[in-house]
């Protein structure tokens, strides 16, 4: 389950309270429910300590929220792509709004993802950066203004020249790598509106996990695509 198909929904859990514990599972199964019964592409991001648990129990790619550029051995709080590799996850976020990187790290964290074989989504908050994270050659960038992650205003609607500016940013450097956008991305016109701006598929997070409804909100996420 390592192949990246698109249009592409990658849910990030980050660490709220509605996925601590067995919440975690439960989303991720809503998740992959959702996906077989709309043969919809859907990403799930758990915490990393309930990783391992997800990736073995779900039929959907699974993805960790962060990789650091560290070898096996001594490196104790950290967490290696290797390890990411064992639970079964095919691939990581990288430089997320909350949890950011310089360009040395991030260049880095792509070459340690890279070695483990694992697939990368690296985050940047503007074009500008999204050209620049482009030149390391990663499977995707996600573009997310973060003024307006976790607000209930869509990228798509308060800065869609942000997406244009940067899959034209992107593809000067490499035509091939997908772009996708994040913030306040909450319904299917907003996944439908990134897609007519060029983006391959979207970065969101309370829009599922703090729904009242987790699989309808998924529903009406992928029902323009």
């Amino acid at each position: 389950m390592n192949e990246l198909r698109f249009p592409l929904i990658i849910v990030n859990f980050k660490a709220y309270p509605e996925v601590e514990g067995e919440g975690a599972l439960s989303l991720a199964r809503a998740c992959a429910e959702v996906a077989a019964d709309a043969g919809a592409n859907i990403i799930a991001c758990p915490p990393m300590v309930e990783l391992g648990r997800v990736a073995s129990s779900v039929r959907i790619p699974v993805m960790a929220q962060h990789v650091d550029d560290r070898v096996p051995g001594s490196a104790t709080g950290w967490t290696t792509a290797e390890m990411v590799r064992r639970t079964g996850a095919i691939g990581s976020l990288v430089n997320h709004s909350e949890h950011r990187l310089n360009l040395d790290d991030i260049r880095s964290a792509l070459s340690a993802c890279k070695r483990a074989g694992l697939k990368t989504c690296v985050c940047a908050d503007s074009a500008i950066t999204s050209g620049k994270v482009a030149v390391y050659a990663p499977d995707m960038v996600a573009v997310e203004p973060p003024e307006l992650i976790g607000g209930e205003v869509s990228v798509t609607n308060a800065k869609p020249e942000v997406v244009v500016e940067a899959v034209h940013a992107v593809h000067q450097i490499e035509p091939s790598i997908p772009v996708l956008c994040g913030a306040g991305i909450k319904n299917g016109l907003d996944v439908k509106r990134a897609i007519e701006l060029g983006a391959k598929g979207v970065l969101l997070a309370s829009g599922v996990v703090k729904a009242k409804d987790q699989r309808q909100a998924l529903r009406d996420l992928i029902r323009f695509i």
